[in-house]
């Protein structure tokens, strides 16, 4: 399952400075299966404004990955992705939407992992639309849409480095740096439960590492929690909703089924409108 994507907290940093070397694509530990699972962002405050599906579905090695949010607002948030998890997990190809008034800017990213071909779609502030395409090396250890599978595979307290395409509008390769800060309790009807918070940075690196958070352009961290042990698993994020935006928060969701009485009712008032 995988919530909102880490990606936006990226895009202005990274418009300013130069791209990070890669570091070693992870090890399988934990292979994706078929799952379906709904999700619910909220404010940072708690107030819900998009339900969401995750779903994946298993094709020998390679998994095809698909996120969507839909905001009360109608705006729209969707990520697809296939990947392979044959001993490492490699990206194939990504698409990602972002749009509607929630987002400050119109935008789609697509990736092929083969051939290098990153294109992006983009509304100016001025609701232009713009396009950007370019060949890229890209690295083996590219995470787009897999930070959270990748979280349930590595060692509980080691420093993880990943690879990340970001759309300034114009597409480079950043490096993002997951540590993980300690484990964190829950509950889930009275059964005490801890979950391992990773706080993830864009390591910016250099004299521009140095500048970026004096001149306002470093963003804040993302924050993801994963519980542990023998089927890990995502519980909740924090993550930045587009750079000068809010953070949104991502947690599971259940599903709430009407009471009976409620349906007899229901059907009563049919009953009798006939």
């Amino acid at each position: 399952m995988r919530p909102q994507s880490v990606a936006v907290l990226l895009v202005c940093v990274c418009a300013l400075f130069p791209p990070c070397a890669s570091a070693a694509p992870v090890q399988v530990k934990y292979k994706e299966g078929i799952t379906h699972g709904f999700l619910v962002l909220t404010t940072e405050e708690g107030a819900a404004i998009a339900y969401g599906d995750s779903t994946e579905v298993v094709h020998g090695n390679n998994v095809t990955a698909h996120l969507s949010y839909h905001f009360k607002d109608g705006s729209l948030q969707q990520e697809d992705l296939v990947f392979s998890q044959r001993g490492t997990f490699r990206l194939i190809s990504y698409h990602r939407i972002e749009k509607g008034p929630s987002f400050k800017n119109s935008e789609e990213l697509s990736i092929d992992g083969r051939s290098g071909q990153v294109n992006v779609k983009y509304t100016d502030d001025k609701g232009k639309e713009k396009f950007e395409s370019e060949r890229m090396k890209l690295p083996s250890d590219l995470a787009n849409g897999l930070v959270l599978t990748i979280l349930k595979n590595v060692p509980d307290n080691a420093k993880t480095e990943l690879s990340y395409v970001v759309a300034t509008p114009k597409p480079r390769i950043v490096k993002l740096e997951a540590t993980p800060v300690g484990t964190e309790p829950y509950t889930i009807l009275g059964s005490k439960r801890e979950a391992l918070h990773f706080a993830i940075k864009v390591d910016i690196g250099g004299v521009a590492g140095v500048i970026a958070p004096l001149v306002g352009k470093q963003p804040p961290d993302n924050h993801v929690w994963i519980s542990r042990g023998e089927a890990p698993t995502f519980v909740k994020s924090l993550t930045l909703s587009y750079m000068g935006g809010p953070m949104w928060r991502t947690e599971l969701a259940s599903p709430v089924w009407p009471e009976k009485g409620q349906e007899e009712k229901k059907e009563e008032g049919k009953d009798q409108k006939k």
